[in-house]
C-alpha cells in the first residue's frame, strides 16, 4: 500500500493523511486486501491507485434523473443530481459537491501541469479531478469517474 502523505483539504481546513489502513486518518479505513475484496479491479485502480476510467465509458455520464450520487467505497452521499451538467468531457460532471463530502489534493503526475484531485472525505477514495472551467454559480467542474459513484434516484 502506498504510504505517501495525502493532503486533503475541506473548506479552509487542511489535513495531512496517509492512505495506509492502520493510520489512514479517515473515518473508514480498510486494508488493501479488504479494498480489493470490495471493489472490481477497475474500481480499485481508480479509487485506490488514482487511475482514470475511459471517457464515455460510464452510464452515469448520461444519467438525467433527480437523485444523489454516493461514494462506491463507503456510501457517503457526495453530489446532488441538481448540480450535475453535461461538460462534454465524457465523464459525469458537477459544479458543486454536497457539504463536507469531498476533499482535494494536488496531482503532480505531469511535470509541468498541476491538477487538483477530488477524494471522498470519509474513506479517501479518489473520485476524479476538479477544474476551474465549470458553470456558474461556482465556476468549478468536478469531473468524476463514474465507476466511483453509486446513483440513488429520488423517490
Amino acid at each position: 500500500m502506498n504510504r505517501r502523505a495525502f493532503i486533503l483539504t475541506t473548506g479552509a481546513a487542511l489535513y495531512a493523511r496517509s492512505l495506509a489502513a492502520d493510520t489512514c486518518g479517515f473515518e473508514i479505513c480498510r486494508s488493501e486486501a479488504d479494498w480489493r475484496d470490495r471493489l472490481s479491479e477497475a474500481e480499485y485502480r481508480v479509487m485506490r491507485e488514482e487511475d482514470t476510467e475511459r471517457p464515455y465509458s460510464s452510464p452515469l455520464n448520461d444519467e438525467k434523473r433527480n437523485g444523489i450520487y454516493h461514494c462506491r467505497g463507503c456510501d457517503l452521499p457526495l453530489y446532488s443530481a441538481e448540480t450535475k451538467y453535461d461538460s462534454g468531457t465524457g465523464w459525469p460532471s458537477f459544479y458543486e459537491s454536497l457539504p463536507n463530502a469531498v476533499g482535494t489534493k494536488e496531482d503532480r503526475k505531469f511535470i509541468f501541469h498541476v491538477r487538483t484531485e477530488v477524494h471522498c472525505h470519509r474513506c479517501g477514495s479518489h473520485l476524479g479531478h476538479v477544474f476551474d472551467d465549470g458553470p456558474e454559480p461556482t465556476g468549478k467542474r468536478h469531473c468524476l469517474n463514474g465507476l466511483t459513484l453509486s446513483f440513488f434516484p429520488a423517490a
